[in-house]
């Protein structure tokens, strides 16, 4: 399972290089990242879509939890490292994201499902006040 997580956030640290290349400047892939994430294509495809949502679950029901939360943890950190902007770490934006793609995933095919994306993509993207 370590191994699984292991490969699950190489793929996401891969994807966020080629948003950082496509997008050209930060602030830009991170705002694109947010649109990909919270898209219905990527709640309709949990097992191609993103493997950070669907391996929360999983990990809190490994026996053998060191090691895998510690490799959980790692991705979670550096996930939010690159989602981290001057006026957050980052933290809450993953936890955001990652709850409101599993809370999708779990109401695919109501309505709910698509005011928990497009009400949550406008909580992240809504321009800061000071």
């Amino acid at each position: 399972m370590a191994e699984a997580a292991q490969a699950a956030f190489g793929d996401l640290d891969l994807l966020l290089a080629e948003f950082d290349t496509t997008h050209g400047d930060h602030d830009t892939a991170r705002g694109a990242l947010i649109d990909f994430y919270l898209s219905t294509e990527q709640r309709d495809q949990p097992g191609t879509g993103r493997r950070t949502a669907g391996f929360a679950g999983d990990t809190t029901r490994e026996s053998t939890a060191g090691e895998v939360r510690e490799t959980y943890a790692a991705g979670v950190e550096e996930f939010a490292a690159w989602m981290s902007t001057d006026a957050n770490d980052g933290l809450p934006v993953v936890a955001t994201l990652v709850g409101a793609i599993l809370l999708a995933r779990a109401t695919a095919g109501t309505e709910l499902s698509e005011k928990i994306l497009a009400s949550t993509h406008k909580a992240l993207t809504a321009p800061h006040r000071p």
